[in-house]
């Protein structure tokens, strides 16, 4: 293939890469954008869901994609968040002053909109994917955005040490028979972590996605069952986690099948280089119990194209793959995502403990949480900005 001279290069195929590519072309660079050849129709459904932040939102709104995908999710206007013995805390939309706390979106839905903007963006063009001999074209900036196997993350020597959880995420849709009101519910049961979002399929007002944190043994058994088995086993949960929540949650029902992860907590050892940058799962990884996954991938692409328009505008003999301009961007990137990573483990290695005195004072710090308003504001604080 005959080489172009390219501004940037976005190597990946996920949500990450088409709004970093997107969001690149608006500003008007011009983006080659190194698609992931297509490996065939998925066998099973995406059933995952995301729940994406005031600051994703925005993003996708200057993208052109909220408006659609908005009208196939879910408002989250409350959290209802309880531990494993009498502890819990709550917030709120209105308590925020904001319209609602998250939007739960199809994740499937999500990347086919994205996929679709692509095919109207003007600056971009579809290059072959990199590989180990490197881009396909010529670009000043090589923008990595291949999910937490990276191969090219790898090939530049940057390490990724990946902390194993022992933990997989299992996810499924779910209709209730009861409506769930825009209220997220997630239970801290030690050792797993239980979470019903709010959902809009298959019934607008009565259907959930589920993420369900837990050890491996536990999983591989929860995916073993039939549906009539799983949907048991999890009311039975949720009834021993709490129990007026069947009450407000109603009988729960499959809508999918039933999907499964392991879970992981890992940092790039360096997020970017001469000519390069690491955006999204490449650059990190987190635990799902906050849902912060893709709001900081998201994160990473606003704060990457602000930084390359702000050196284009006051520095333009600068390259985007100048060194001391990516450096700026890690600055700004490194310790929110940090902070959160710190915080999604430390919850998780908590409650995962089970000693006595961890228990009653875990859940003390729960209920005291839900009595200081500011220490609650600076939370949900973080979560809506990450």
């Amino acid at each position: 293939m005959t080489k172009t001279a390219f501004d940037v290069c976005v190597s990946g195929s996920g949500a990450v890469a088409m709004s970093l590519a997107l969001a690149l072309s608006a500003d008007g660079w011009h983006v080659a954008w190194a698609k992931a050849p297509e490996s065939g129709q998925p066998t099973k459904p995406d059933v995952r869901t995301y729940a994406l932040n005031a600051r994703a939102i925005k993003l996708l709104e200057r993208l052109r994609v909220w408006p659609a995908l908005k009208a196939s999710s879910a408002a989250v206007l409350e959290m209802d968040i309880r531990g494993d013995e009498g502890g819990a805390v709550s917030f709120s939309a209105w308590q925020q002053c904001v319209p609602e706390l998250a939007w739960i979106v199809d994740a499937a839905e999500l990347e086919r909109l994205l996929g679709e903007a692509m095919r109207f963006a003007p600056k971009v063009e579809i290059v072959p994917p990199v590989t180990v001999h490197g881009a396909p074209v010529d670009a000043r900036l090589l923008a990595i955005c291949e999910g937490k196997f990276s191969g090219t993350r790898a090939s530049l020597g940057v390490s990724f040490a990946r902390q194993e959880y022992g933990h997989w995420g299992v996810a499924a849709r779910l209709k209730a028979t009861q409506p769930h009101h825009g209220v997220a519910r997630q239970w801290f049961r030690s050792p797993d972590i239980l979470a019903l979002l709010p959902f809009n399929q298959p019934d607008p007002v009565a259907s959930y996605g589920l993420v369900w944190s837990a050890p491996q043994a536990r999983a591989e058994h929860l995916l073993a069952l039939s549906p009539e088995a799983f949907e048991q086993e999890l009311q039975d949960a949720i009834l021993q986690s709490d129990a007026s929540a069947p009450a407000k949650v109603g009988q729960l029902s499959l809508t999918s099948p039933v999907a499964a992860w392991p879970l992981a907590l890992a940092q790039a050892s360096r997020w970017t280089g001469p000519g390069w940058v690491l955006l999204g799962d490449a650059a990190h990884l987190v635990h799902p119990l906050a849902g912060q996954g893709l709001n900081l991938g998201l994160a990473d692409v606003d704060t990457l194209v602000a930084v390359l328009k702000q050196a284009r505008m006051d520095e333009p003999w600068r390259s985007p793959g100048d060194e001391r301009t990516l450096r700026r961007y890690a600055r700004q990137r490194e310790w929110p995502t940090k902070a959160m990573a710190g915080l999604t483990d430390g919850l998780l290695h908590l409650f995962a403990d089970q000693r006595s005195p961890v228990r009653d004072l875990r859940n003390a710090g729960m209920s005291m949480v839900q009595r200081l308003g500011p220490v609650k504001n600076w939370l949900i604080g973080r979560a809506l900005d990450t």
